[in-house]
């Protein structure tokens, strides 16, 4: 895109009165137009904390049912600390992103252990917290106590990028460091939380990535790129990285009245970890059916686990991260004497990974992922 001058005279962000009339433009547009989501208006730093971990990554309309049943659930930052991992990542499930959740509680306890249960006010505390960094520790602290705190998040690094006419990479260094510093540099003395909010809400609502809604935007006389023309082709982030094509097998594993099912342990790819699941294998994508058996038969073998792999349940297909995975969902019968002699409900004495039978019914109880909360329905409603 061309970054030719309009005629008009280019807005100047680094002017005191053009910060001045940002905050004034801001705050006005942000008092007709937030969204009423369960999180606003609460000042309490567990609350804030919560959503703004809730938020990364996933879409608020999926946070928002989400958010008030975790706080039903485990109302206070002690209850979080005393839950075991199992009902967290239960509560959890469908959000994806697991590692957002097992830190969330081991933050708990860590505010527990060194702070008394009391959410911490310094900003060096906050950030030593597992899964809190600068944008987070600037969000909870802003919101929560009113402190001048900058944040950078997706919306405001596209916001500010427009608004400065930034034509750098904004995800890399360089241009981290100079969003940064304007994010800091406009902030207002007092209602800091507000203010930080509007920036992601305008971000989100006005300032979208394709469609910008440049028309209604409050803050488009202010905007450098929007003189230039340029703010379609902003902000400029670094090449993506290229998504890898991956072929999965979950197998059903039946023995009497039971499935068998493992408790994920991060080896497999970091996928999932602490979740219960379907045995899950990648397999090649150019392997035939009596290969996939094969190698599907001698990796249950390893467990101690003999089967004969049967029909086709359903084939799925879902994104994990830099993944696109096509998962084969198939029915399988147990065959050992060994496999035969565990009972229902009873884990298997190994060290790794952790093998459980359970009935179709109980299912419901364990945290699973999306794919293995489909697969698990499917296998519930044909036992039914």
């Amino acid at each position: 895109m061309s970054r030719t001058h309009a005629t008009t005279p280019t807005p100047r962000p680094k002017d005191a009165q053009w910060r001045s009339r940002l905050r004034r433009r801001l705050f006005a547009w942000f008092g007709r137009n937030a969204r009423e989501l369960p999180w606003r208006g609460t000042t309490d730093p567990y609350h804030v904390w919560l959503s703004e971990i809730m938020l990364q990554q996933t879409q608020v309309a999926t946070v928002e049912s989400y958010y008030p049943r975790f706080l039903a659930a485990l109302p206070a930052i002690a209850d979080l600390a005393a839950a075991d991992e199992e009902t967290v990542l239960r509560l959890w499930e469908g959000l994806g992103y697991y590692r957002r959740a097992r830190q969330l509680r081991e933050a708990a306890r860590q505010i527990v252990a060194e702070h008394g249960g009391v959410f911490p006010r310094a900003f060096d505390d906050v950030v030593a917290l597992p899964g809190i960094g600068r944008y987070t520790a600037g969000a909870i602290l802003s919101i929560a106590f009113d402190q001048r705190q900058p944040i950078l998040e997706a919306n405001t690094v596209r916001l500010y990028a427009r608004l400065l006419d930034y034509d750098g990479e904004a995800d890399a260094t360089a241009g981290q460091k100079q969003l940064w510093a304007a994010a800091e540099s406009w902030l207002p003395r007092r209602d800091v939380g507000t203010f930080n909010q509007a920036l992601m809400e305008i971000g989100a609502l006005v300032c979208r990535p394709r469609d910008p809604d440049c028309d209604v935007c409050p803050l488009a006389d202010l905007c450098v790129s929007r003189a230039r023309g340029t703010q379609l082709g902003l902000p400029k982030l670094k090449p993506r990285r290229q998504r890898k094509q991956v072929r999965t097998v979950a197998v059903v594993v039946r023995r009497d009245a039971g499935v068998l099912v493992v408790k994920r342990n991060g080896e497999d790819n970091g996928r999932w970890p602490g979740l219960w699941d379907f045995p899950r294998f990648d397999v090649p994508r150019e392997a035939s059916r009596p290969r996939l058996a094969a190698l599907v038969t001698k990796a249950l073998a390893t467990w101690g686990v003999r089967v004969a792999l049967g029909e086709r349940l359903t084939t799925m297909r879902h994104a994990v991260t830099h993944h696109d995975i096509t998962l084969e969902c198939y029915n399988a019968e147990c065959s050992n004497a060994e496999c035969q002699a565990i009972e229902v409900g009873e884990d298997i004495g190994r060290p790794r990974p952790q093998l459980r039978w359970v009935r179709p019914g109980a299912l419901a109880d364990l945290p699973l992922n999306v794919t293995a909360r489909r697969l698990a329905d499917l296998v519930t409603e044909s036992s039914d």
